[in-house]
């Protein structure tokens, strides 16, 4: 297995370590929580910064790299709005941009070929703006920051929607012209 897999699967296993320390009686629980997601988030940098410069990009790591990042962010979102740090249509509009893609993904991958979509500029901006957003929440800043913050990410998120739409009508076009082929 490559490195980058393993930093992935790593970034897996750190979900339920974060959760410990998030709903732990611990004293400084929020802060080591929000310790492992920066580990988790270190590791997400350089599972990708090892797979493009050393060429070790696997079709096990393109989808399970996009999987690990869903997990933790729903498991951010969930916990944070668990204990009322967020409202929860953060979670709602993320939510829905993620099951669209979830199932752009899955079409594309079951019905044409086992193409997959790529990541670009526009998702991992959405992806920086979650981490930077959800740590202004880990490091207590004041709420005249972090909520800007946080709408800025679902607004990038509603981008990088548009953006992955726009990549998926085009790979997925074939898949229309053989629908009408057949008929």
């Amino acid at each position: 297995m490559s490195i980058p897999n393993i930093l992935t699967i790593l970034r897996i296993l750190l979900i339920p370590v974060y959760l410990y320390f998030f709903y732990s009686n611990l004293s400084n629980s929020f802060l080591l929580a929000g310790l492992v997601f920066i580990l988790a988030g270190i590791s997400d940098i350089l599972d990708g910064y090892i797979a493009r410069k050393y060429n070790m990009t696997t079709k096990l790591g393109i989808i399970l790299d996009p999987a690990a990042d869903k997990l933790m962010t729903f498991t951010i979102l969930i916990s944070f709005i668990s204990k009322g740090i967020i409202p929860f249509w953060i979670l709602t509009a993320i939510g829905i941009k993620e099951v669209i893609m979830i199932l752009g993904g899955s079409i594309l991958y079951l019905f044409k070929g086992k193409q997959v979509l790529p990541s670009n500029k526009y998702g991992k901006v959405a992806t920086t703006s979650f981490y930077v957003a959800a740590l202004s929440k880990i490091f207590r800043l004041p709420d005249f920051i972090s909520t800007p913050l946080f709408s800025l990410t679902v607004f990038l998120n509603i981008v990088a929607l548009l953006n992955y739409f726009i990549i998926f009508t085009r790979m997925g076009k074939p898949i229309a012209d053989e629908m009408v082929d057949k008929q």
